[in-house]
């Protein structure tokens, strides 16, 4: 089994809730015919405001992403999914991702159909230039994967490493994070990062958790954005 990661875009004349809409009463589920499993984020009213961390290296900056778990992301395979997905998005692209899931989500367990509580952060990252795949690899999942646990208050943290890109143009990324936190993180910094209340604690898991991330990532090469997320059909056996 291999799981694809998509970004969507949508066409600007279309408004951002006709393209959500669509994607997640006709499109989605269309996949879900084809697929193991299936898990879409959008940008919608429910995360629009806040002041989350929200960074676009990408212009424009997409719009949407589809997770899926199929039984193989070879061209041929991928064909019909890649159909069905470019009827609503002028321009996609599309990852194949080795998944790991270093924070599993059993606070709030999406439900089929319904909205995760909370919100999502989708991060796309690019590779800083001046460290090696190894390096970077290592610092991030060795040296910062504990610190974003430890000092944030997320309860679903996944990470998708890039194995390959699988359409034409798709940008260089050499991953993609998802990570769920409170609603309330979207709009207040003490909540997200874990020190509600507590100034101190607040100003030392800043501290940390950029000091670690400045390893790993060029914040000119990083898209992240607040999304809701739906789980459309999960993953079983």
């Amino acid at each position: 089994m291999e799981k694809i990661v998509y970004a969507l875009w949508r066409d600007p004349a279309t408004e951002r809730e006709m393209f959500n809409n669509r994607l997640r009463s006709e499109i989605a589920p269309r996949l879900a015919v084809l697929a193991k499993a299936v898990r879409v984020n959008v940008q919608d009213a429910e995360v629009a405001g806040g002041n989350s961390p929200r960074m676009a290296a990408t212009n424009p900056q997409m719009d949407a992403v589809i997770q899926l778990w199929v039984d193989s992301a070879n061209d041929p395979a991928r064909a019909p999914v890649d159909a069905i997905i470019a009827e609503l998005a002028p321009r996609y692209a599309a990852w194949l991702v080795c998944e790991s899931t270093a924070l599993p989500n059993t606070l709030h367990p999406p439900r089929a159909g319904e909205r995760t509580q909370g919100f999502s952060q989708m991060v796309f990252l690019g590779l800083p230039p001046r460290l090696s795949w190894n390096a970077w690899l290592q610092i991030w999942r060795h040296d910062q994967t504990p610190v974003a646990v430890e000092t944030q208050s997320n309860f679903e943290y996944v990470q998708n490493l890039v194995v390959r890109p699988l359409t034409y143009g798709a940008p260089d990324y050499a991953a993609i994070i998802e990570e769920c936190f409170p609603y309330a993180a979207l709009t207040d910094e003490a909540v997200y990062f874990d020190a509600p209340g507590d100034p101190a604690k607040l100003a030392a898991n800043q501290q940390r958790m950029m000091e670690t991330c400045a390893r790993f990532i060029d914040f000119d090469r990083i898209d992240c954005i607040p999304t809701s997320q739906f789980e459309v059909k999960p993953l079983t056996g």
